[in-house]
């Protein structure tokens, strides 16, 4: 047996280092919070593009299926299909125009706006535990940093990118 050792090759690839920028910080907070955004919403038979559509036509009912898709940087047809599955869960329901009878306007039904209290009350409970680690000053600081990011590349509010990956 040989006891003589062969020095260590170091001239291989350096171990990776962790990442600790804030970019990849924010990425990995991001999918963390979605995915448990998405485990809180599941339970009302919605995901979280149910969410974010429900609370477009919420926010400004009557608005027409064209105007929703411009507003998500989406094409119509894509509208038509997100609005056919809250259509069918009974949330969200058609209406012809009145001004152009070949638009429909997009409300909320009753059961929609009474899940979208169940959807503030699970997002309020999301935000809670997602910054438990922040007290309320520093929770402020950061949402408005956030913003301010935001609106420099230049993000819609509260529009979800997501929207636009979806087939």
């Amino acid at each position: 047996m040989n006891s003589s050792r062969q020095p260590a090759d170091v001239s291989g690839p350096a171990p990776a280092a962790v990442p600790r920028g804030a970019a990849f910080l924010l990425a990995q907070i991001g999918a963390h919070a979605a995915g448990r955004f998405a485990e809180r919403v599941a339970h009302l038979g919605l995901t979280p593009a149910d969410v974010g559509l429900l609370r477009m036509v919420a926010g400004q009912p009557g608005r027409s299926q064209r105007a929703l898709a411009e507003d998500l940087g989406v094409v119509p047809s894509r509208v038509v299909k997100l609005i056919d599955v809250l259509e069918g869960k009974g949330l969200v329901e058609r209406r012809r125009s009145e001004e152009d009878r070949r638009n429909y306007e997009l409300h909320p039904t009753t059961e929609g706006r009474r899940t979208l209290g169940a959807v503030s009350r699970a997002a309020a409970a999301h935000e809670d535990a997602l910054l438990a680690a922040l007290d309320p000053e520093q929770r402020g600081h950061l949402l408005g940093l956030l913003q301010s990011v935001a609106a420099e590349q230049d993000l819609t509010p509260g529009v979800h990118p997501g929207y636009r990956a979806r087939g």
